[in-house]
């Protein structure tokens, strides 16, 4: 028997090279290359038409002729998820779901599934775990399932079949990576596979108008598994956030073609699956019975939800040659730039310091908004005291150590003095031209003017 012809395929970007090199040519990755079969013309069942367009051929027309209309959508029956999926599911998107093994990914979908049977006709297709499992842990959530249709396949031709018979208008596949298609000789999990799979089910989507949403394994360092295209063939990918120990989760919007990205749900996970959170503020801020040094309250936007977080900062003397800086929840670099700042423009030394910067919750920010309460949670533990009592920043501080305005600051303060906060500390561009009840508003400039403000009401 013939030895099958293999190549190398970049699971990152898809780039094919003949033999294996440590970097991928074309996306500059390092030790991506896999491994893959080569599929020749007669083993292909797809060689007479290996390219199809996504939908109908149409007509060239000029974008004024074209009446723009709002894309109609439905919900899943859970607030937190259609939150992040802007607004609810929309006919014949895709939706590719991330997270580590045993976060919820199959939980909540399950949920969303059972509530939107009652209403639509739905398909589970399960690839790794059978009926018999699926219908315990339904059992188990006391969701009503009865007219939830489950099938538990792997290969694609199958699943494509029973797709077209049932015509469901929502579909999962749990997951991705354990689907095949007889199309290929590669083993399933394969750059290939994945690729041809997710291309398959996305052409059908938007052919059909079915919603399709996607399960995607996730590496180590927590990018989602499979060739980059995979996200971009799809219209909507979600990550979910947070630690397996921990009963919260965390689901963040990375793109989105029909809403806003970057938005947030929040979920706890309880004994009846994942429940969304009202309050979501409450779980990012620490309960201390009195002001601690190195502690300080910012408000980050989520999308359209502004978030109460607590920023918290551990200055201590160093006993090594190089200092350490360690940030968990923001951004490492970042950090090292706001030292040089809090050193030149204010004249604090942080040089011969270990300086460690946590977001309490686990939550990660990424806007820099957050740049004005790291530093003034780094001041207050070098000085070992702490920040006034129901105070909140936010503001992104420049090299010039200028503090430059953040969106939507009128929202920000509206939901900090909902939760009681009644000090604010803000760049002065988003002084609100209405007073705001209950809140003292400080507007400032430059950094070392926020600092100055501090100490006189001390």
């Amino acid at each position: 028997m013939a030895k099958a012809k293999t190549n190398y395929t970049c699971s990152e970007c898809g780039a094919i090279a003949s033999r294996w090199t440590g970097q991928c040519a074309d996306c500059k990755a390092w030790n991506t290359m896999v491994e893959t079969v080569v599929d020749t013309p007669g083993v292909n069942r797809m060689s007479q038409t290996p390219h199809r367009s996504l939908a109908q051929t149409a007509p060239v027309l000029s974008l004024a002729d074209i009446e723009a209309i709002d894309v109609p959508r439905f919900g899943t029956g859970i607030e937190e998820f259609d939150r992040v999926l802007g607004g609810g599911l929309v006919a014949g998107g895709v939706v590719l779901i991330g997270g580590d093994p045993g976060i919820g990914k199959s939980t909540l979908l399950l949920q969303a599934l059972s509530s939107l049977s009652t209403i639509r006709s739905t398909l589970y297709v399960s690839g790794e775990e059978s009926g018999a499992q699926i219908a315990l842990r339904a059992r188990r959530l006391a969701v009503d399932a009865k007219d939830l249709k489950l099938q538990a396949e792997i290969q694609l031709e199958k699943i494509l079949g029973t797709i077209a018979d049932l015509k469901p208008e929502v579909v999962v596949i749990d997951s991705i990576q354990t689907m095949y298609s007889d199309a290929l000789t590669s083993a399933p999990g394969s750059v290939a596979q994945v690729r041809e799979c997710a291309a398959q089910l996305t052409r059908v989507a938007k052919q059909t108008g079915v919603t399709i949403i996607l399960v995607g394994h996730v590496t180590k360092e927590g990018a989602l598994a499979g060739p980059r295209v995979l996200e971009h063939i799809v219209d909507t990918v979600l990550y979910f956030e947070g630690d397996t120990q921990s009963s919260y989760r965390l689901v963040r919007a990375i793109k989105n073609r029909f809403g806003a990205v970057n938005e947030l749900g929040v979920f706890a996970m309880t004994e009846k699956g994942l429940k969304g959170v009202s309050n979501p503020s409450a779980l990012f801020l620490s309960q201390h019975d009195s002001q601690v040094p190195g502690s300080c309250v910012m408000v980050t936007q989520e999308g359209t939800r502004p978030l109460l977080v607590e920023i918290q900062a551990l200055v201590d003397t160093s006993h090594l040659p190089n200092a350490r800086r360690l940030s968990v929840g923001l951004e490492q670099n970042r950090l090292a730039m706001l030292l040089a700042v809090l050193h030149r423009h204010a004249g604090i030394a942080a040089f011969d310091q270990d300086v460690f910067i946590n977001a309490v919750g686990g939550v990660k920010i990424t806007e820099p908004a957050a740049d004005l309460a790291v530093l003034l949670a780094i001041n207050s533990s070098m000085r070992n005291k702490p920040l006034p009592r129901g105070l909140v920043v936010f503001g992104e501080v420049g090299l010039a150590g200028e503090i430059r305005p953040a969106p939507r600051g009128q929202e920000r303060l509206r939901e900090a003095a909902k939760l009681g906060f009644s000090l604010a500390v803000i760049p002065k561009s988003n002084t609100p031209k209405a007073r705001i009840e209950g809140m003292t508003i400080i507007a400032v400039e430059r950094i070392d003017e926020a600092f100055n403000k501090l100490r006189e009401i001390d």
